[in-house]
């Protein structure tokens, strides 16, 4: 056991706090990191806030993590120690069931998915796992990633979940040359989807409500921007996209994005709002065989991919870093969406 010092939320309306806990000793096949960096993620303030059910206090979040590997145990490989290594969402699975075997471990049919903070802790090192938040971490070498020191580690960061959530629904939907893309939102998520779906061939349109992230938008790889609350601009689009990526996490009407897909066309969710989305047309979805899908991160062999496509084409997040201590600062400022576009805390500010 070795002795961690990280940030917690104590209860669900008091401001992040120090807090030492216990790591489980690296055995056979764990690594060891020191974390370097680890965005903040909007799932971080739901759970920190006890928005979504079943927050265990006191709660360590951050599932975007980077570092380097302080030590391995003896049956590790392809992880030595001093090398990058990388956490995402998960630190462990059931292994077994055949989203395991195919390795998409998120969709553990077995509901056995050990999150890396607020889940049952398989270890016993404490209640439930606690998360990037911290100085260190250990990890079953199965869910540890490796990382190209060709990238700035702290935009490495966000790849971990907001890359990956987006990278897997556009690969998965065929993003890519000859497709016509659609992201609605340009925030976290929104801002990766768009530089995936450009760097996929993808022709790319970003929605947006606020006018002023068109600049932005255009320079992050969108070839066209549309104004959502523009009913003629939105109406010029009709029936024409292959795939929409909806990142917003806030309930919203769908039947604007569902009239946007040509047949077999695909609306893909992956912001999770508070509250249900209004309850979309039917008529609109037969009449041309469309569909509302949902994409959960992707599998750890996917997000290595993801890495590796990022490191190969100089693809990061945009970041503002932050030192620990202004943790709560940077919840609200993501609140009133005052952050482009992912922050990402220095661990630095810990030692």
């Amino acid at each position: 056991m070795s002795t961690t010092l990280g940030f917690a939320a104590f209860d669900a309306t008091a401001p992040f706090a120090p807090f030492r806990f216990e790591r489980r000793a690296p055995g056979d096949g764990d690594v060891e990191i020191d974390i370097l960096y680890c965005g903040v993620c909007h799932s971080d303030l739901h759970t920190a806030r006890g928005e979504w059910e079943g927050t265990v206090y006191p709660c360590v979040p951050g599932h975007e993590i980077v570092g380097r590997v302080t030590r391995v145990g003896a049956s590790v490989e392809g992880f030595e120690v001093g090398g990058l290594a990388a956490v995402g969402c998960m630190v462990d699975s059931c292994g077994a069931c055949p989203s395991c075997r195919e390795g998409l471990e998120q969709y553990c049919e077995r509901g056995d998915v050990t999150w890396t903070y607020n889940s049952p802790d398989k270890h016993r090192a404490a209640p439930v796992t606690y998360g990037g938040y911290s100085t260190r971490i250990v990890v079953d070498q199965r869910f540890c990633l490796k990382v190209s020191d060709k990238l700035h580690l702290a935009a490495v960061a966000p790849l971990l979940c907001a890359g990956i959530t987006t990278y897997s629904p556009l690969k998965h939907w065929g993003a890519g040359k000859g497709k016509k893309v659609g992201v609605v939102g340009l925030g976290g998520l929104g801002h990766m989807g768009v530089k995936f779906a450009h760097a996929f061939g993808a022709h790319t349109v970003l929605f947006t409500t606020s006018p002023g992230k068109a600049e932005d938008a255009r320079r992050l790889g969108a070839d066209e921007v549309v104004i959502s609350k523009d009913a003629s601009a939105m109406a010029r689009h009709a029936g024409s996209f292959d795939i929409i990526l909806d990142t917003v996490a806030v309930p919203h009407d769908l039947d604007a994005y569902t009239s946007l897909l040509r047949r077999d066309g695909a609306l893909v969710l992956v912001g999770v709002p508070e509250l249900p989305h209004p309850s979309p047309s039917v008529g609109k979805l037969i009449g041309r065989r469309r569909s509302i899908a949902g994409s959960l991160i992707g599998g750890i062999r996917e997000t290595q991919e993801m890495l590796d496509f990022c490191a190969e084409r100089g693809i990061v997040s945009e970041v503002e870093v932050i030192p620990m201590q202004r943790i709560d600062e940077a919840y609200a400022r993501m609140l009133r969406s005052d952050v482009k576009y992912r922050f990402v805390i220095d661990l630095a500010s810990l030692r």
